[in-house]
């Protein structure tokens, strides 16, 4: 809860500065950055590091969903990949720097331990290391994976639909009514 507030506060506070006025979908986008950040570190981090996650994963985000995807031009109407991708990899990342003892975090549990003290060591770098390799296998995997769905898809159905359908709005060409009164 700490981080989705801190998040949205964030997003809220940068919008303003960079645009000149904060929006309520600005907002909104902070929160859910917010939000997928902390998961991966939502057992682990104390509230500290929740809120901390929390102020710097907006900016980031807001970075990739006003700029990034402008210069690089990609598609992505719903801001997928610059809330979810970007929020969650560094919600990753950050898991092993706020599972630190030292920073307000829980610290690791050896569950090879059978003698009943499952206290693991907490070794900064060798952590932070481990969480970088899993994003990046995560990234692989998934990227690869949708390369494929995406091509099967476009070869049985094709992803995008005509020029003409799109300017005159699927609401007529696919469903045969309005969705708004203009």
């Amino acid at each position: 809860m700490v981080a989705t507030c801190a998040a949205a506060f964030s997003w809220l506070m940068v919008e303003w500065m960079v645009k000149g006025k904060p929006s309520l979908l600005g907002m909104a986008s902070g929160a859910v950055a917010g939000l997928v950040a902390v998961t991966p570190a939502s057992g682990y981090a104390g509230p500290m590091g929740a809120i901390v996650l929390g102020l710097i994963v907006s900016p980031v985000c807001l970075i990739f969903v006003s700029k990034v995807k402008q210069a690089l031009g990609y598609d992505d109407a719903l801001d997928v990949f610059g809330v979810h991708c970007v929020g969650g990899v560094i919600g990753a990342i950050a898991t092993g720097i706020l599972v630190a003892p030292s920073l307000g975090g829980v610290g690791l549990t050896d569950y090879t331990n059978i003698t009943g003290n499952n206290a693991g060591t907490y070794v900064f770098g060798q952590q932070v290391i481990s969480q970088i390799v899993a994003v990046l296998a995560t990234l692989i995997w998934s990227g690869v994976g949708s390369a494929i769905i995406y091509k099967v898809v476009d070869l049985v159905v094709g992803l995008r639909v005509p020029t003409d359908a799109e300017r005159e709005g699927l609401d007529v060409t696919d469903h045969g009514e309005r969705a708004y009164n203009y």
